[in-house]
């Protein structure tokens, strides 16, 4: 896994209302559920980038107001493929 460091102001980290050693995970989060949401991670690799499991990061997708089943059809068929492969 690659680590990657941002900058972010103190007076961003105040109007968060977070704590600094939470910033990460919720900007991690929020990441992966853009990344899932454009269709440029599926599920599975959004939730591995969070750290979670897929079926955790589906049901947390209601947190960001998106939903979890809006699939093109292109993207359902790569999700069916990604289970299929694993066996899931």
């Amino acid at each position: 896994m690659s680590d990657i460091l941002i900058q972010i102001p103190d007076d961003t980290i105040v109007a968060l209302k977070c704590l600094p050693k939470d910033i990460g995970n919720e900007i991690r989060m929020l990441a992966a559920v853009k990344l899932y949401e454009m269709g440029r991670l599926s599920s599975g690799a959004a939730a591995r980038m969070v750290g979670i499991s897929r079926v955790l990061f589906l049901s947390r997708l209601k947190d960001y107001n998106v939903s979890a089943l809006s699939l093109s059809q292109k993207e359902f068929i790569r999700e069916a493929e990604i289970l299929e492969i694993n066996n899931l």
